[in-house]
């Protein structure tokens, strides 16, 4: 776990979901701080959605404590939802409104100042300004998907809750949306995000956390949980395929991925020093010219499937 001297915003202890016979969540915890950007990853299936929705006050749970900016969800709910705001996987919007009425539905709701630039800015930014005075039942999916998050960001609800928020949209319009949760995080609010998108993860979070069989399995900053890995990739360019070949053949004990197009192979290879150079000194003795090798670190990606497919390590 991380310790942090910032204020805990969000504290989640042995909590525990059940559907009849099936258990969702059998034992999370977690811990948020003030200004923090956590990002809740897992497979389909894994509970990211029942977990937020515990969180927001729409689900009940079983047993567990949860507590938001001190307050406790059970024993004071609707303290907790004056102060979170929630997006949630499918659009939550008024088809029989305009998508500039339902931003000023939600201005309204939460008793803002200066609504009239707040919602123009958001629609701006969101890219809905020309479409901002037609019905969103007029709209397309992605629109309404913006339309959405945009609505999320209206006031200063100090604990925001997306889930799965980018899904559907543009590469356009999705780094809009990160930049927007950066900008957010760097005022002071607290962003807890569950996405499938293992880049988005690692570009926004300052914290991540692995939901897996109704636990969470690995907890860290993008650079601890990818320092957690004793793998990394080694790729060696040689002259020609003949050399390429008898590379191949030393390598035997490697699991081998050979680019003949670009006369280069790559292998994992233990991530210490001692063992890519003593490997690098066995090639040399080879009749083969490296023309340039490289050894990189795992990815985010390749943790999250070593540990969901391996479970907790």
């Amino acid at each position: 776990m991380i310790t942090s001297k910032k204020q805990e915003m969000l504290h989640v202890k042995h909590l525990q979901k059940s559907f009849k016979d099936k258990k969702v969540l059998v034992d999370v915890n977690l811990s948020v701080q003030s200004g923090e950007i956590f990002v809740l990853l897992g497979a389909n299936g894994a509970g990211k959605t029942t977990l937020v929705h515990i969180l927001t006050t729409i689900s009940s749970f079983d047993n567990g404590t949860v507590r938001i900016n001190g307050c406790d969800l059970k024993k004071n709910p609707a303290a907790i939802r004056a102060q979170i705001s929630l997006t949630g996987q499918f659009s939550a919007v008024d088809e029989e409104l305009t998508g500039r009425e339902n931003m000023q539905m939600i201005a309204d709701l939460r008793h803002i100042d200066h609504k009239k630039t707040t919602i123009d800015s958001l629609l701006t930014r969101f890219d809905l300004q020309e479409a901002s005075s037609r019905l969103v039942k007029e709209y397309s999916g992605g629109m309404r998907r913006r339309l959405d998050i945009a609505m999320s960001f209206i006031g200063t609800p100090t604990l925001l809750f997306l889930d799965e928020p980018t899904t559907g949209l543009d590469p356009q319009n999705r780094l809009a949306t990160w930049e927007m949760i950066k900008e957010l995080a760097n005022q002071g609010r607290t962003i807890f995000l569950t996405t499938q998108y293992l880049e988005e993860a690692e570009f926004l979070a300052d914290k991540i956390a692995i939901l897996h069989e109704g636990k969470i399995i690995l907890e860290g900053t993008p650079q601890q949980i990818k320092s957690l890995s004793q793998i990394n990739q080694m790729t060696i360019h040689v002259l020609d395929k003949q050399e390429l070949d008898i590379l191949v053949n030393h390598l035997t004990d490697y699991d081998v991925t050979i680019d003949e197009t670009n006369l280069s192979l790559s292998f994992p290879i233990k991530s210490g020093f001692q063992d890519a150079f003593s490997l690098l000194q066995q090639i040399d003795q080879l009749p083969v010219t490296i023309i340039r090798f490289n050894q990189t670190s795992a990815t985010l990606e390749d943790i999250f499937l070593s540990v969901v497919q391996g479970g907790a390590q």
